[in-house]
């Protein structure tokens, strides 16, 4: 069975930072774990920058050229301080919907271990089962 997904408002206040009902809980796990994660944390990075971006490219008084500069730049910034506490974001995630500290990157740690298990056993390679 797979975890129920929030609707896009949901979405939205979730990735602007907000928490979400406890029947979303498993979802939230599954989108801090994912093998996406880091992706997933970059849109979510972008959603919580937009507002600024677009206030910036409309509303300032000066020569477009200057608003698109200074609107890439913060998004420059802005990428560059979200992926500085990238880890630190996720797990605060995890620990909003219900989970203890560091269940996080316990599940990906394991999940990537699996990975490469699965990967480097030689039942994998080449699909013929043989010990090679």
């Amino acid at each position: 069975m797979r975890a129920q997904r929030p609707n896009p408002l949901q979405w939205i206040w979730y990735a602007l930072g907000g928490g979400l009902p406890r029947r979303l809980s498993p979802w939230v796990l599954a989108d801090t774990t994912r093998r996406t994660w880091i992706l997933r944390h970059f849109a979510r990075a972008l959603v919580q920058m937009s507002p600024l971006v677009v206030l910036c490219l409309v509303a300032v008084p000066v020569p477009f050229g200057y608003r698109a500069s200074a609107a890439v730049g913060g998004l420059f910034i802005g990428l560059t301080f979200s992926m500085a506490f990238m880890t630190e974001t996720i797990e605060h995630r995890a620990a909003k919907a219900g989970y203890p500290p560091g269940t996080a990157a316990r599940v990906r740690a394991e999940r990537s271990e699996r990975e490469r298990v699965e990967r480097l056993s030689p039942y994998r390679r080449d699909g013929s089962g043989s010990f090679d």
